[in-house]
């Protein structure tokens, strides 16, 4: 698709944004079936060393309470996802690149997979680390990565993050290419509907997402922090309607331009429409995140305001995402890891291009 081609589709109302909706359907089903396979997410730490403009955890907030999940509670809760058969957890944690970080989730890993019996597979996502650290934690059992870029353009980069060494642009996308470097099924995502974004910025997140070959994507409605610098800027925003019917047709384009990989039913969908996650799945998502994080912490994880499912336990929220699933008409891909297809499409095209290289 071209980018004009692109912004076409995701400005579509009426009818047809309807057709469009229900070809990105069609595709998903074709390309990867109607399996939604589910990912534990674990958010152990709020603790974080960044300061981006539109994060209610950003290090600059005083307001939030602080807290580091103790590692039996981590493990209790990767117990309870493979006993449950989700096959997958994700664990994540505000930006830090501390040496006692960097052990801390290498030791995490290693137990994650000994109580699991080898069996569970991990997705972390917790920021912008060395190629080194990438690797090591790879070794120790994490095969998938989230890594979101937030916005592709750079000049948009810097209006949502402070411009400075610590927040550069340039090392965000220099750890992307670490990530695949090391080995790992790489994602990465956006916010839609951020202040001074337009339809082009979000054409050409698309078209980077393809440029980098992803393996998977996790992007959503932006909604507003009262505690975030961003804030002052709400006046110049879209409805939350519209920043989520954007959503889903981000979702949509983006199965019919990369129609192989996981795309996730992003939890900030549900924010908005009771419904959301549902919506996603229903036109070209297949992934979906139930939260197993203690809930005396959910609180205080908070990137966003009216972030859902605060209060259910995980056995709270794993019987209400059946029922969610069933009802979008698909069904839970239990006990598999869910791997993205894309990932070792990609895999194999590289062995026969370095066999042929060889000859």
């Amino acid at each position: 698709m071209e980018r004009q081609e692109i912004i076409q589709l995701l400005k579509l109302k009426g009818t047809e944004r309807t057709a469009l909706l229900q070809r990105a359907r069609e595709v998903k089903i074709k390309e990867v079936g109607n399996k939604v396979y589910f990912r534990g997410l674990i958010e152990f730490s709020n603790v974080c060393s960044k300061d981006c403009l539109y994060c209610g955890i950003r290090k600059g907030n005083e307001k939030v309470l602080r807290y580091d999940a103790k590692d039996d509670e981590i493990l209790n809760a990767c117990r309870f996802a493979w006993e449950n058969r989700f096959a997958s957890v994700v664990l994540q944690s505000g930006e830090l690149s501390s040496p006692a970080f960097v052990k801390r989730v290498d030791d995490l890993l290693k137990k994650i997979k000994q109580l699991s019996n080898n069996e569970l597979g991990i997705t972390l996502s917790c920021g912008e680390q060395s190629l080194e650290t990438y690797r090591r934690w790879f070794e120790s059992g994490a095969h998938r990565y989230l890594l979101r870029i937030e916005s592709s353009t750079r000049e948009l980069y810097y209006k949502i993050h402070p411009e400075n060494d610590h927040h550069s642009f340039e090392k965000r996308l220099e750890a992307l290419a670490s990530l695949k470097q090391a080995g790992y099924q790489v994602g990465t995502g956006v916010m839609i509907g951020l202040p001074f974004q337009t339809y082009e910025h979000l054409a050409d997140d698309l078209l980077f997402f393809k440029k980098i070959d992803i393996d998977m994507c996790g992007m959503g409605p932006y909604i507003e922090h009262a505690d975030t610098p961003l804030y002052e800027h709400r006046h110049v925003l879209m409805s939350k309607q519209e920043r989520f019917d954007l959503a889903l047709n981000m979702v949509a384009v983006l199965r019919l331009l990369m129609p192989d990989i996981n795309i996730a039913a992003a939890t900030a969908l549900q924010a908005i429409d009771p419904a959301g996650r549902e919506k996603a799945l229903a036109v070209g998502a297949n992934v979906i995140m139930p939260n197993l994080t203690p809930c005396e912490y959910r609180e205080e994880y908070q990137l966003y305001e009216n972030k859902p499912c605060l209060d259910e336990d995980a056995e709270l929220c794993r019987n209400c995402l059946e029922a969610r699933i069933s009802l979008a008409g698909a069904e839970i891909g239990y006990g598999e890891w869910g791997d993205s297809k894309h990932f070792h499409q990609r895999n194999k095209t590289n062995i026969i291009l370095r066999n042929h290289q060889q000859k």
